[in-house]
């Protein structure tokens, strides 16, 4: 057993939840945010997320001892996802709860649509919109890129916002 201890790489230019739990070889590039409730782990292997990526409230983010997660620039992960040892390519939509397996690849330009299930090894071609369980192409268009942008530019404000202190959580215990 190594007893070197792996801290998390956050650039400071991210906006971390105090309520987000991230450990091990995690590197957060610039303008990342998570949101509460996230769990990125990187015990097993590493977890790189990109430049403007949002992890937004609930998500898991984790690895195997053979597939880290590599995450690209300005992906938005929607509510409660979970992404398990898989890369995921710049401007992806992956929706509220999607689930996306071991070894999978997320091209370019794609969503993944909320509930999807997206079972280990499968590869997403660039500017897919995938849907289902288990989840299948339903339709190819690279026009849709533009939805992937807009999505990760709402969460770039709403990161600068709370960075800003314009939403401070409530305190239950406030000491005055």
């Amino acid at each position: 057993m190594s007893e070197q201890i792996v801290k998390p790489k956050i650039d400071p230019s991210c906006y971390v939840s105090r309520k987000a739990e991230i450990c091990g070889d995690v590197t957060l590039e610039k303008g990342v945010s998570v949101w509460p409730f996230a769990s990125i782990r990187g015990d097993l292997n590493k977890v790189v997320i990109g430049e403007g990526t949002n992890v937004q409230d609930g998500c898991a983010i984790h690895v195997t001892r053979t597939d880290p997660v590599i995450i690209g620039k300005n992906v938005s992960i929607g509510h409660g996802a979970i992404i398990h040892g898989a890369k995921i390519e710049d401007l992806v939509i992956i929706g509220m709860n999607a689930t996306i397996l071991d070894g999978v690849v997320v091209g370019t330009g794609s969503i993944v649509g909320a509930n999807a299930l997206v079972t280990a090894g499968t590869k997403i071609p660039p500017h897919s919109l995938v849907l289902g369980v288990p989840a299948k192409v339903v339709k190819e268009n690279k026009e849709m890129i533009e939805n992937c942008k807009k999505n990760a530019e709402v969460y770039h404000q709403l990161r600068d916002e709370h960075k800003a202190g314009k939403y401070p959580p409530y305190n239950f215990n406030p000491i005055e």
